[in-house]
């Protein structure tokens, strides 16, 4: 068995796929995917993550608003509140600081929508989900400032130092690794794989995004997680089968995911 922890399910390429999303969801059953959580990256496509995870039992959603999205309704923490209340969404996010296009113009912004998400997450005690790009230090010091530690979380998809991971670890957050890991030029990363403590790791896809190897430079889906785990195994010098567990044991406790 193994989770997803976040991929977006509205977002997959259909298109030539026989029975479209639930092929989709069959496959990822067959490759040992038993649970997918959908994250929302704009408010606007809430309803669908309900639809999705009302009509497969095994999907959960997530609800709000990732840093580089401003073309639609932008969240104070009421309203993630209050779309956060169905039993099936297990996250608030994915959300954070995105500096990676270096416009400044938007960094006030973003930290305010970030701020909104963490105070979400901790009055609705439900794990926060943070995207951080090219702006480590104000992610890290957002957290702090906010009470993060007062609730808790993943830094998904990671890609930076060990430093940022030790951070978080040490805030009460788990540290989530995709494709990326099998990247030949992420050697860096796949150190600090070698030093997480095993108890505080999940994976995912980012599906459509960042398929591993060996399918890289094609869609991605949640059936490709297993890849992500394969290589992790090897790094932390377990069988696929303990580290898979593992997992889905840290997944289930953070999210509370239950079926």
């Amino acid at each position: 068995m193994i989770i997803d922890s976040h991929c977006h399910l509205n977002h997959l390429k259909l298109e030539g796929i026989e029975g479209g999303l639930d092929a989709v969801i069959q496959n990822a059953k067959i490759a040992g995917v038993d649970k997918i959580i959908s994250i929302c990256v704009e408010l606007e496509e809430i309803e669908t993550l309900r639809g999705f995870s009302n009509r497969y039992e095994n999907v959960f959603h997530s609800v709000g608003v990732h840093p580089s999205e401003w073309g639609g309704e932008q969240p104070d923490v009421a309203r993630l509140v209050e779309l956060s209340s169905n039993a099936k969404c297990v996250a608030i996010g994915e959300t954070g600081l995105d500096y990676h296009y270096n416009d400044v113009l938007t960094i006030p912004a973003q930290t305010e929508k970030f701020a909104n998400h963490i105070q979400a997450s901790i009055q609705t005690q439900k794990p926060l989900i943070i995207h951080t790009r090219a702006a480590k230090q104000n992610t890290l010091e957002l957290m702090k400032s906010e009470s993060a530690d007062n609730t808790c979380g993943v830094m998904h998809c990671f890609t930076e130092d060990w430093d940022m991971a030790k951070q978080s670890l040490d805030m009460g957050f788990y540290i989530s690794f995709s494709g990326i890991i099998t990247f030949k030029n992420a050697d860096d990363l796949r150190e600090v794989a070698k030093k997480m403590p095993l108890d505080r790791i999940l994976i995912e896809t980012d599906a459509p995004y960042l398929t591993p190897a060996p399918f890289r430079g094609k869609p991605n889906y949640p059936e490709y997680v297993r890849f992500v785990a394969a290589f992790m195994a090897d790094l932390k010098d377990l069988s696929l089968e303990e580290f898979s567990a593992i997992t889905v044991q840290n997944t289930e406790r953070l999210f509370s995911l239950t079926i």
